[in-house]
């Protein structure tokens, strides 16, 4: 079992030119250590490939391609079954996509891909805005989170919530599907290895926080990965061939304010604010843990 502690050596995404403490980055280069040099990575038009695809310092060690933003799904399939025509079994199909080309721009790839039972990984990582063009909003931003286009801050009266990508994953009966976060290194590595073997597509939703849009610290990317599993705001959650089971389930979480107060997005947050954050993390882990009985047959 592959872990944080004994990654293998091989680096395959080294070179890039990501902003300091991006948590995107994290996510491909551990991923890649899991996978190694037997796979293609298909990167939409994003952040990931923004910074791994400047010619002539590729980033990149594995073979990868950069698809329209809004396709990965469907060129992860095509990908996928070009290999199987041609007897190629030991390489594995991964796609990393952001939450806008994942949640918002690539969903109805994304769904035809799961459709199609294609053997790939679709990795979405989750920065929960547009960095790449400007921090704007996406499906993915959270409630009284700042971007260019939501100065004052999300609000749910007049937004959607963040979409529930874990579910959508789940109600189209793949294989496989977990949450994950760059906090918690080992859940992450441990899912990206079942995921590879899975006969069939699988998705990992990983949080990957991003400082420069976020307006964090650089050193605090695996601190707050950490901080918003604690205080309840990001389930770690997995789908098995629909069964539902929780990685993490804490009798009691850590206050908002040790993960919000360290994001100047979320500087217009008031106590109030606070308030129906807590209200709407409690309601929704309510609605979790009975999902999670209903798969059991409780």
């Amino acid at each position: 079992m592959i872990t944080i502690k004994n990654l293998p050596e091989p680096e395959y995404f080294v070179g890039h030119k990501a902003c300091g403490g991006c948590g995107g980055s994290l996510v491909v280069r551990w991923t890649l250590k899991v996978l190694g040099e037997r796979c293609i990575a298909v990167i939409p038009a994003g952040c990931m490939s923004a910074v791994g695809f400047i010619y002539p310092q590729m980033a990149l060690g594995v073979n990868a391609m950069i698809a329209p933003f809004a396709a990965t799904g469907a060129v992860l399939s095509g990908v996928a079954r070009g290999l199987k025509a041609r007897g190629i079994e030991d390489v594995t199909v991964v796609g990393f996509a952001g939450d806008g080309a994942t949640a918002d721009i690539g969903l109805q790839a994304l769904s035809g891909a799961f459709d199609r039972r294609e053997r790939m990984l679709y990795i979405c990582y989750d920065n929960e805005a547009y960095m790449n063009t400007g921090i704007q909003k996406s499906g993915a931003t959270p409630f009284g989170a700042r971007t260019t286009t939501s100065p004052g801050g999300y609000r749910p009266e007049t937004d959607a919530p963040k979409k529930d990508l874990i579910r959508i994953a789940a109600a189209h009966g793949i294989p496989y599907a977990a949450t994950a976060s760059v906090g918690y290194a080992n859940d992450f590595l441990k899912k990206v290895q079942k995921a590879a073997q899975v006969e069939g597509p699988s998705f990992l939703h990983v949080f990957a926080p991003c400082p420069t849009g976020w307006g964090c610290d650089a050193d605090s990317t695996v601190r707050l990965g950490k901080s918003v599993v604690d205080t309840g705001l990001w389930p770690l959650v997995e789908w098995e061939n629909g069964a539902v089971r929780l990685n993490r389930n804490p009798a009691r979480f850590a206050p908002l304010e040790t993960y919000t107060g360290e994001q100047a997005r979320f500087r217009r947050l008031t106590a109030a604010d606070l308030a129906d954050l807590e209200a709407t993390r409690d309601r929704q882990w309510r609605a979790l843990r009975a999902w999670v009985r209903e798969s059991a047959g409780m």
